[in-house]
């Protein structure tokens, strides 16, 4: 890639608070093609700008197909088949935070722990013959955590829509997915296992480890990271 290449959310709030951290940085992003278009350009640096899903953002980032991006700290670290060695945040940016949490039905009195949950499928198990059922959209970020937390007793369903009416509906038992206030969850009967909170994320200027920097792009990612380094002294 001969230009720097970035990308950031193509819509909602996520979008909109980019923007207005990189207008913050003296570079505002003008959109081409208007609302409907999928590129733009950013004021004072010689930059191809990409508006893609945030998910795409991550699987870009990780392949080396980008340079930078902005997207969640959850889906990188889930996309990331090493985990956090396959990116590099550079800054995270203090919007779109929200915690990739393990619950469980608030029926479950005697479940309040991993260790309980890990006891609870092993009691599931020999009572129905089946292991428990975990719904989640973040496949790796759940067996990187049940590994650590020396739980085995389950199997992974993908979820593909609303993962916490899974239990209510039969498909799974427990769950992992994102909460920002925990009223999703309360709402569905659901609670928050006290030592089931496996990442809390944010939005992330990130950067591709993979990605190959010709001698203008590394110019303008140097413009770029010089802008936010000097209104953050914490960089």
């Amino acid at each position: 890639m001969s230009r720097l290449t970035i990308a950031i959310p193509s819509k909602g709030r996520l979008k909109e608070q980019t923007e207005e951290w990189l207008a913050s940085l003296g570079h505002p992003l003008r959109q081409i093609g208007g609302e409907r278009g999928y590129t733009a350009e950013i004021e004072g640096l010689d930059a191809e700008v990409r508006l893609l899903s945030a998910r795409e953002i991550a699987q870009g980032l990780i392949e080396g197909s980008l340079h930078f991006g902005v997207t969640g700290e959850d889906l990188l670290n889930d996309l990331a088949p090493d985990g956090a060695d396959d990116f590099r945040v550079l800054k995270r940016l203090g919007f779109g935070g929200a915690d990739v949490v393990v619950a469980v039905p608030q029926a479950w009195f005697d479940v309040d722990s991993m260790a309980d949950l890990e006891a609870a499928g092993a009691a599931f198990r020999k009572a129905h013959g089946r292991r428990l059922r975990v719904a989640t959209k973040y496949l790796r970020i759940t067996r990187r955590f049940f590994a650590q937390k020396s739980v085995g007793e389950y199997r992974l369903v993908e979820s593909a829509g609303a993962t916490e009416a899974a239990p209510s509906t039969g498909t799974a038992d427990v769950i992992v997915d994102i909460t920002t206030t925990g009223a999703t969850l309360k709402a569905n009967g659901l609670k928050v296992l006290r030592d089931g909170v496996i990442l809390e994320s944010e939005a992330a200027f990130t950067q591709s480890v993979r990605a190959e920097f010709s001698p203008g792009a590394q110019a303008a990612a140097n413009a770029l990271v010089g802008a936010f380094a000097r209104s953050d002294h914490n960089f």
